[in-house]
This record gives C-alpha cells, sequence and structure tokens, in this order.
C-alpha cells in the first residue's frame, strides 16, 4: 500500500476529526504548515466527514488563536519572544506590531485567509492589547469561511481529489509547505 493510501485509510478512523483539531490548535500556536494539510485526507476519504473536519479545523484554529494571544498578552518575554527568536525575527515582529497598530482588522482577515502565519498576528495582537473579542470574532468568521470553502471543494470534487492526491501526494504536499514559506515571505515583504 502507498503512503498516501494509508494516509487515507487512517484519515477515515473516527479518531482522525480529533488529530485535525489537535493539529489545528498546534498550527495556530506555533507550527507552519497550512491547516489544509490535515483537513484534506479526512475528506477525500469520506467526504460525510467534511462537516465535522471543518469544524474541528475551525475550533483548533480558534483556540490556539486564543492561547497565542495569551502569550502575546501574559508571556511575550519569555515564551513569546523564544516562539518569535525561534521562527521569525524580533526585526520582523516589530514590523508587525507597527503594521497591527495601523491596520488591526485588515491584518486579522488577511492572516485568517492567507497562508500568512495567524500565530504571529495572535502573539501580536495580544501584546499591543489588541481587543480580544474583536480579535476572536473576525478570526472566527474568517477562519471558518477559509475552511469551509476549502471543505465544501474538497466535498463537491471528492473523487477528483482522491484521484490527485494518491497521484501527486508528494507534489502536493510539498507545495503546501512552499506555499506556508511564501506566506512568510510575504510577511517580511509587507
Amino acid at each position: 500500500m502507498k503512503f498516501a493510501e494509508r494516509i487515507l485509510a487512517q484519515a477515515e478512523k473516527p479518531y482522525y476529526t480529533a488529530i485535525v483539531f489537535l493539529m489545528t490548535v498546534c498550527e495556530s500556536i506555533f507550527l507552519f504548515i497550512p491547516p489544509e494539510v490535515f483537513m484534506t485526507p479526512a475528506i477525500i476519504a469520506n467526504k460525510k466527514r467534511a462537516f465535522p473536519v471543518v469544524m474541528a479545523a475551525t475550533l483548533g484554529s480558534i483556540i490556539g488563536g486564543m492561547v497565542s494571544y495569551m502569550i502575546g498578552l501574559l508571556l511575550f518575554d519569555s515564551v513569546g519572544v523564544w516562539l518569535i527568536e525561534h521562527f521569525a525575527s524580533m526585526e520582523k515582529f516589530y514590523l508587525a506590531q507597527q503594521m497591527f497598530i495601523k491596520h488591526g482588522v485588515f491584518l486579522i482577515v488577511l492572516t485568517a485567509v492567507t497562508p500568512i502565519p495567524y500565530k504571529l498576528m495572535c502573539i501580536t495582537a495580544g501584546f499591543i492589547g489588541f481587543p480580544f473579542w474583536l480579535l476572536i470574532g473576525v478570526s472566527a468568521i474568517f477562519r471558518t469561511g477559509r475552511f469551509a470553502l476549502v471543505g465544501f471543494l474538497l466535498w463537491r470534487f471528492q473523487d477528483m481529489a482522491n484521484k490527485l492526491i494518491k497521484k501527486y501526494f508528494w507534489p502536493l504536499t510539498i507545495g503546501a509547505i512552499v506555499a506556508a514559506i511564501l506566506g512568510i515571505g510575504l510577511m517580511c515583504l509587507i
């Protein structure tokens, strides 16, 4: 059995939705792998799981965003600095901070729907004291929209997606990682 087929077989298991939730929480705190990478196998393995997987990704993302916000608010000098120094740089953080002060809601929307790291925006929001409920509300709307669109497309084109994943598993996986890297690069250019 090929690696992609093994992943699809595991993705059909009931516990896989919990894995999507957990991995999306981690993505919103420290991972740089787009949540769609975790969502895709479960939906193309069984399209009836699209709604639970989308909800798991959404809840995981919002909870992870809350944790990242609290890191910025309460633990910036220890955990926040460590995360930034290991996954970006303080110069990029200060640039993001200045941008956040000027364009807060726009940046929440931008990071919610693109590969630009959502976690860095949440840490910055906590650090500058951006209103928590505004961050969570806007994030919930736009992260849900992003994941629902992906879930719908995978549900609608499940047969085609299943064939594509089995045939092009590694190029698609590498493409998702490149998209995350481009998102980080785009953040550096802004």
